[in-house]
């Protein structure tokens, strides 16, 4: 299920909220990472390592 986030679009430069799945990096991160509502280009937004990956 995805989750509301807020993060900044490189493409848009624009601070923008987007649908996201939380998922874990090969280091071991977490992060939520979707897609831009107005121009579809991918966004991640860093996470603590306290949120749940799916």
């Amino acid at each position: 299920m995805a989750e509301t986030y807020n993060g900044y679009c490189v493409k848009c430069r624009e601070k923008r909220d987007f649908e996201g799945e939380v998922k874990e990096l090969a280091n071991g991160s977490k992060a939520a990472q979707g897609q831009c509502p107005v121009c579809g280009t991918k966004m991640t937004r860093m996470l603590p390592k306290s949120a749940k990956a799916q």
